[in-house]
């Protein structure tokens, strides 16, 4: 950095940029005041001679590649470790199969926060306040979980005595009535064998304390650890979205600060996860804009219980320290009249299909259909305000060109809002979770009837080991963009949508789809074997009967 460079004003991303660190490592230097900042037009602006002296006084180490050191440090924790505690908890006697992945995200929960809770204590002294810890010191994991117990069994003892009853207890301020929900939805500890515990204790120690200096890097922690159990656990999709399709949603759908972002099926939180990540960049980077993001704009609603304790857990090691996350059934929602408050400027979501629900669920919509889908679609309709932006996954099937109650469903969406776009998935996308079901991307917003639909295509064959990533989506984004007409893209008239009964489900006219299906021969194979296995069964069903 020479001389002539020294009235040079550099912006925040700039600065992150030349010192090898995420914005938000470089924001929090300037909030501790090691970092010389003024704030220019709004957002903060760093002088040549202030980074100077930064480099050169307050932070070589910076300089050096802290930040490398600490992605090779997070390293130490494999997925072949995350794998080893499932096994453990499985065959601990209390816990097994039903109940590994609720113990293993309690125990992982209170790991990682105690470093949230030490960068915290960094924030609010550096701002002159005194820290009033969220969760007691004699109840944070240094304190009992790196303890020399010599009668082991009194480790057991403490978790299920003093610990949980603690906990479950917790309340006073936003932050501890939050901890407290959280641990008063569990039943407590299951894990009996404390050599148990104790092995699991020392796997999850391979997180280190360096991961807690940087938000981005304790996120990747955390979102690698839930992906390899969801993966481990066989969760079908169910609360685990492929990161870099929510990615691309949120990129597609743009919330911006100032709106309310919603998402009626939390799962484990990615979609709002990323949603903070994106407007918090997208921001001023201020604490009108910290304040904002953490109170009045991200909003979830999760009926099933891990899901919900996962979800609260992952925005909270995010630092959204309060998360507004309600444990709530959103079918059981009566939305003929949903009020104007309780609408929001988006919806980002995954919602749950193939399920079906009860007649008594089915009252409380427009159009009466069991199939969870289709209820979905209609809510997220329902609960958007006027100029209001939607993103939803929603599988291959009737509720894009069924008849019936499905097909006026569609209808309703198409002369009420603007489908932009849909992007098509292929089979497989979902498979690292277990789910093999084709599905799609759907865009609309509250703002007039379609016109025209841009559908795309995403390429290529997922499975569990060759899973999606945010490169292979980049290509159908820029697309998108430009609303592009390809080999792989398309635009179709609502016109056209209306004389095929308001089927909106992808049909490239250009044949690609056709040419990725199997030869008719090898379909008709593949139903001849399936027939001799049914007939095989049913051959030893009937014997197993006559006896």
């Amino acid at each position: 950095m020479n001389e002539t460079t020294t009235d040079r004003l550099y912006t925040l991303e700039e600065v992150a940029d030349l010192l090898h660190i995420s914005e938000r490592t470089a924001f929090r230097y300037i909030h501790d005041k090691k970092l010389a900042a003024k704030k220019v037009g709004g957002t903060w602006r760093i002088s040549a001679s202030a980074l100077k002296a930064f480099v050169e006084g307050e932070a070589p180490e910076v300089v050096r590649g802290i930040e490398k050191e600490m992605v090779s440090k997070r390293e130490s924790l494999t997925k072949a470790d995350i794998k080893h505690v499932c096994d453990i908890l499985r065959r601990d006697d209390g816990v097994g199969a039903k109940d590994y992945i609720e113990q293993f995200s309690w125990l992982l929960f209170l790991k990682v926060f105690e470093g949230v809770e030490a960068q915290l204590k960094e924030l609010e002294e550096a701002e002159g306040r005194k820290y009033k810890p969220v969760i007691d010191a004699e109840y944070q994991w240094s304190a009992w979980a790196k303890k020399d117990w010599k009668d082991k069994d009194e480790l057991i003892f403490f978790i299920n005595q003093k610990l949980f009853p603690y906990l479950q207890a917790l309340k006073g301020d936003p932050r501890r009535d939050k901890i407290g929900e959280i641990f008063r939805e569990l039943p407590g500890n299951r894990v009996r064998s404390a050599h148990n515990l104790l092995d699991v204790i020392d796997v999850l120690d391979k997180i280190e304390k360096h991961h807690f200096q940087d938000t981005n890097l304790l996120s990747q922690v955390y979102e690698e650890i839930l992906q390899a159990m969801g993966s481990e656990g066989g969760w079908s999709g169910e609360f685990y979205s492929p990161r870099p399709l929510i990615r691309l949603m949120v990129k597609i759908v743009n919330p911006q600060l100032g709106e309310t972002v919603l998402d009626p099926f939390v799962g484990s939180g990615g979609f709002l996860v990323e949603s903070f990540n994106h407007i918090y960049e997208n921001s001023t980077k201020d604490v009108r804009a910290w304040k904002t993001l953490q109170s009045t704009t991200l909003y979830g609603q999760e009926k099933k219980p891990l899901p919900f304790l996962i979800g609260t857990m992952n925005l909270i090691l995010h630092h959204v320290l309060v998360p507004n996350i309600t444990r709530t059934n959103t079918f059981m929602e009566d939305v003929h009249n949903m009020p104007e408050s309780e609408k929001v400027d988006v919806i980002l979501t995954n919602p749950p299909f193939g399920a079906e629900e009860s007649k008594t669920v089915q009252n409380n919509y427009p159009i009466q259909v069991g199939a969870t889908e289709g209820l979905a679609l209609q809510y997220v309709m329902k609960r958007l305000k006027n100029g209001g932006r939607c993103g939803i996954i929603l599988p291959e099937g009737n509720v894009l060109f069924g008849g019936g109650a499905m097909a006026r469903i569609r209808e309703d969406l198409l002369t009420k809002f603007n489908v932009s776009a849909i992007i098509s998935l292929p089979q497989g996308t979902f498979s690292q979770m277990g789910a093999g079901v084709k599905t799609n991307l759907v865009f609309f917003e509250k703002t007039g009837a379609t016109k025209e639909i841009w559908y795309g295509e995403v390429q290529g064959k997922f499975t569990k080991k060759k899973t999606i990533t945010d490169d292979l989506l980049e290509e159908v984004f820029e697309k998108w963009k430009k609303r592009e007409v390809s080999d792989t893209s398309w635009i179709v008239p609502v016109e056209t949508i209306r004389e095929r009964g308001w089927d909106i489900s992808p049909k490239n006219p250009n044949g690609a789809e056709s040419e990725a299906l199997l030869p008719p021969t090898e379909i008709i194979g593949e139903m001849e074997k399936n027939q001799r296995e049914i007939e095989t069964l049913l051959t030893s069903l009937k014997k197993a009967v006559a006896k």
